[in-house]
């Protein structure tokens, strides 16, 4: 079953810096993009509750729906925020630096001599590849922890699904995004029921 949902999904872009030439206006640091997070499914509309049908011997679920409404998939998808939001603040602290030392560069005018311009030139390039190496770490770090906690939610969200089946004596339950169904009875998403017990086992 893929439990790759939204809510767990942020992406951190990594633009490439170009090489800073000598003697040449100074770059537009390159700002740490980030990909919008893709947006949480929105809250389940209230709706009276229908019945699951007690002949069926299938059953769906909607994984994004409970990975963005579940307080287990609401404190993954927290977790990737608070990394991207860290990654961000460094990649953009060095930008700073980056842009300082162009600013400092190529205001100097006259002021340096040729083996001090070098030397700025030097810092430069070495602050654009360390941005660079900081954008790639950043990326997979991201998607790093992206994949633990797909895991992690994995081994929870699983052992729910099999066992509302047991008890509902189901044959078999299907992710509504994977299955490819053109029509399914609504009474058969089991999500809801996912959800309150997932929840119900994070305070435990």
């Amino acid at each position: 079953m893929s439990v790759v949902a939204a809510a767990l999904t942020l992406a951190l872009s990594a633009p490439v810096l170009a090489q800073t030439p000598p003697q040449t206006a100074p770059p537009k640091p390159a700002t740490p993009a980030q990909t919008p997070p893709a947006t949480a499914p929105a809250p389940r509309p209230a709706v009276p509750p229908v019945p699951f049908p007690a002949d069926a011997k299938i059953a769906f679920v909607d994984v994004n729906s409970i990975a963005g409404n579940s307080a287990s998939g609401k404190d993954a998808s927290k977790k990737l925020q608070d990394l991207n939001n860290k990654k961000l603040a460094e990649l953009q602290e060095k930008n700073k630096q980056l842009q300082a030392l162009t600013t400092k560069r190529d205001q100097g005018g006259s002021v340096y001599n040729e083996s001090a311009r070098a030397s700025l030139d030097k810092e430069i390039d070495k602050m654009q590849r360390d941005i660079q190496y900081a954008q790639t770490t950043a990326q997979a770090e991201m998607q790093d922890l992206t994949n633990e906690l797909q895991g992690e939610f994995q081994k929870r969200l699983i052992p729910v699904i099999a066992e509302i089946a047991k008890e509902k004596g189901l044959y078999a339950v299907f992710s509504i995004a994977d299955s490819g169904s053109a029509y399914y009875l609504p009474s058969l998403d089991i999500s809801d029921e996912v959800i309150k017990r997932l929840d119900a086992a994070a305070r435990k």
